[in-house]
């Protein structure tokens, strides 16, 4: 009988790798030694303000900066962080949602031009790099000055883009040449704040979830048809109101990460938190698992636990009128917390 590498005793970062390849699910759990061991907090450059983050196949992490416009590597042995793609590589302005598409061997980052940059702004585009070197590969501007925010990609190498300055969500087909618009709809973000969409996330190939960047108290599903067009636009409605709902990541069936950046400030400097939604039909309870957080806008979820950056917005919007005044040696990190089963 060929062993089953999902349940033997491991080294941290093979068993990471086991936990990536074989799909492994929290509830699905079976004992301390079906899942990883959690990673220590690794250790981010200063001043790196990460937005998102994604992983690879190898275990290690992707975290962008949007501060910065580069993208970091941490590999799972918990050395120091390298710098992967190089401040201001191909453009990279604010850099947002990080995608590993490790069939192609390539890093995709959603470039922005918000501000705040210790590199010049450039055009809002859709951005990919070499995953083994940060080599530029290409870009694709986003049209009618939209807003790339967030990515997922489907089994069949689709990748599906928000937009945050319009109610829209974009796609870019295998060997296209430019990102077309997949879905637009006056329902995908209330837009009180001049923004619409935030996150992203697919549930297999024909389930599309969106967060809205306006605090509202539900998320968006859309339909994925068999054809690849979208279906119909309707809401998951929360218990309560989200606190500026960011990335949302699906990791077991009825399952998703919400994590609440609070990036509005709305209930001051320490007011995130990362949720767990377990949705039933157009509804869904939600539980806090860790709150007082600094705008965790990204994360993702490893075997039993997620792991979560905090993106301390605030020490940059307190100091629009006088950026001289942004600090600096401004620490930051990768944490961790177990999931409930």
């Amino acid at each position: 009988m060929k062993p089953n590498i999902c349940f033997r005793s491991l080294s941290w970062s093979a068993a990471l790798l086991s936990a990536l390849i074989c799909g492994q699910q929290p509830a699905l759990a079976a004992g301390a030694a079906a899942t990883p061991a959690a990673l220590p907090t690794l250790t981010l450059p200063a001043d790196w303000y990460p937005e998102s983050l994604a992983t690879g196949p190898d275990g290690s992490f992707y975290v962008g900066s949007w501060r910065q416009g580069a993208v970091a590597r941490l590999r799972p042995d918990g050395g120091a962080p390298e710098i992967l793609v190089p401040p201001g590589s191909n453009g990279l302005a604010n850099g947002q949602g990080v995608l590993v598409d490790a069939a192609h061997q390539l890093l995709w980052v959603c470039s922005d031009n918000w501000g705040y940059t210790s590199v010049p702004s450039t055009p809002s585009a859709l951005k990919s790099y070499d995953l083994a070197s940060g080599a530029p590969r290409a870009s694709y501007a986003m049209p009618d000055k939209g807003y790339c925010n967030d990515l997922a990609q489907d089994s069949h190498s689709t990748l599906y883009v928000t937009d945050s300055f319009h109610p829209r969500v974009l796609r870019l087909l295998p060997g296209a040449t430019e990102l077309t618009v997949w879905k637009e709809d006056p329902s995908m973000g209330a837009g009180s704040d001049g923004v619409y969409l935030n996150g992203i996330a697919l549930d297999g190939d024909h389930s599309l979830y969106l967060s809205l960047v306006t605090a509202v108290p539900y998320v968006l599903h859309v339909d994925v048809e068999d054809n690849g067009a979208a279906g119909a636009v309707s809401r998951i409605e929360m218990p309560r109101l989200l606190k500026n709902a960011d990335a949302i990541r699906i990791y077991a069936p009825g399952r998703m990460a919400i994590f609440e950046s609070n990036a509005f400030g709305k209930s001051g400097p320490y007011g995130g938190q990362i949720s767990i939604a377990r949705i039933d039909g157009g509804s869904a309870a939600l539980d806090t698992i860790v709150g007082g957080l600094n705008d965790p806008s990204s994360g993702v979820i490893v075997g039993n636990r997620v792991y979560f950056i905090e993106s301390k917005y605030s020490l940059l919007f307190q100091h629009k009128e006088h950026p001289e005044e942004i600090p600096t040696n401004v620490p930051f990190d990768l944490q961790s917390r177990e999931l409930p089963r």
